[in-house]
């Protein structure tokens, strides 16, 4: 599994021969400007929640790849409206694709789209591949039901927002990478804006101190597991 950095919670995941784009928000990003549309390959987007900074690509990438469109029910049918090929779920369903198996689950946030219509309640996605298995959280506050995660799944990732103000910050991420039962954790949603702008020294040395690895990536660099 291949994990790419777009820039501020967006992420390219390749896995079972399959690419997948998690919540794109890239031609919205300055520091994102090295990032061509034209040049990502996806056969799935998966979408949190419907907020502007998660969705802004969502219809330029499906234009261009005819990826399918997987979110809760409400922005499924959102984008199933608009001609998108979409895959509706909610939250504690999972589903078998053809690159893994994955469920939604809960995350405290709010869900509106840019013009206002309701885009349901906010989730994060559980991905297990044929050989790792991720967390990915979404925007959202430390909440104790990520402790039922690792009941039905070990993972070997989890991918937590650390800015604070609109998400958990470092100290609560440190939490719920506890909760989680995963020790490696990719930072995300951070230095997009002046509000969730982070020391990363700083963040890496508290996860270190607990005995954490906290990966900060550069947009455009990738892991693999």
């Amino acid at each position: 599994m291949k994990i790419t950095f777009y820039g501020h919670a967006s992420l390219g995941i390749e896995v079972g021969g399959k690419h997948i784009i998690v919540d794109p928000f890239i031609t919205g990003n300055p520091a994102a400007a090295a990032i061509d549309l034209r040049d990502l390959k996806a056969d799935y987007i998966l979408l949190t929640h419907a907020h502007a900074d998660h969705v802004l690509d969502v219809q330029a990438i499906a234009k261009l790849t005819n990826a399918v469109i997987v979110s809760n029910a409400e922005i499924a049918s959102y984008y199933a409206k608009l001609g998108f090929n979409s895959h509706p779920m909610n939250h504690g369903g999972s589903w078998k694709f053809d690159f893994g198996k994955v469920k939604y689950v809960n995350a405290i946030h709010s869900s509106t789209f840019p013009d206002g219509t309701n885009g349901g309640n906010p989730g994060g996605f559980v991905i297990e591949g044929e050989h790792k298995n991720i967390y990915i959280a979404g925007d959202t506050a430390l909440t104790m039901d990520m402790k039922l995660i690792p009941m039905r799944t070990e993972l070997d990732l989890a991918i937590l927002p650390i800015g604070n103000n609109f998400t958990m910050d470092v100290e609560d991420a440190i939490i719920a990478s506890d909760f989680v039962e995963c020790d490696k954790v990719l930072g995300y949603h951070f230095d997009t804006f002046g509000y969730i702008e982070i020391n990363h020294e700083e963040a890496i040395k508290k996860f270190f101190d607990k005995g954490k690895d906290l990966m900060l990536l550069g947009i455009g660099e990738s892991i693999e597991l």
